[in-house]
């Protein structure tokens, strides 16, 4: 299936998760935020929230600095 993934058009195993995604991003261990189709989806969802062909996926981690 293909999903916009932070606005770079992405080939994805069909039933990946919002939690696999953050993974094969390698960000398992990051703190970040996941949105799906302008929805915030909450950390205890992710691993539940079954992507669809054609989404639109954000994932945002923190950066620190000043």
């Amino acid at each position: 299936m293909k999903c916009t993934v932070n606005g770079e058009l992405r080939e994805l195993p069909d039933q990946t998760t919002v939690e696999g995604l953050v993974e094969l991003l390698g960000l398992g261990g990051a703190v970040c935020a996941a949105e799906v189709d302008q929805k915030i989806v909450p950390r205890r969802e992710r691993s539940e929230t079954v992507l669809l062909d054609g989404q639109t996926v954000e994932i945002v981690t923190l950066v620190g600095g000043g």
